[in-house]
């Protein structure tokens, strides 16, 4: 899979999110502009290890987002791609920060949490769940209705 289509697919996706939840109620977008106009987002995508994605699934479902909301960090949604190969190993998410500067005081706290430690450990007795994390730091543009 070259550079271009592992960016492209991720930030589409994000295109569709921030589409997705401004579109569906007025509400909703002044109170995402309302949120702040430095806010960063964060796009990850994690390709799990052949026959690993349900479990990384579990994983977020019961543990890794509940975490992320303790430490400061807004889930703005979770994806899986439609199509093969992406479908059988690929989980995409978008997360809001207040800044550069929170996003890394966040990411430090989660990481040290005796729960979440006390988790990632429990997924990892077969071996690493993740193959590889591929992180962008967005900002929105001027007419973005997701601030």
């Amino acid at each position: 899979m070259t550079i271009n289509r592992r960016i492209m697919i991720p930030l589409a996706l994000a295109l569709f999110a921030a589409g997705f939840f401004a579109g569906s109620s007025i509400e909703l977008a002044s109170e995402a502009q309302a949120q702040g106009m430095n806010r960063v987002f964060e796009l990850r995508t994690y390709t799990a290890h052949p026959g690993r994605l349900a479990e990384l699934h579990a994983r977020f479902r019961d543990h890794t987002v509940g975490l992320f909301e303790r430490h400061g960090m807004t889930n703005i949604g979770y994806f899986a791609p439609q199509e093969a190969p992406l479908a059988d190993n690929t989980l995409i998410y978008l997360l809001a920060h207040d800044s550069r500067e929170a996003a890394a005081a966040s990411w430090d706290a989660f990481r040290s949490d005796p729960e979440w430690q006390q988790a990632a450990e429990a997924s990892r007795r077969n071996g690493r769940l993740v193959a590889n994390v591929d992180s962008v730091f967005l900002d929105p543009t001027g007419y973005s209705m997701m601030k």
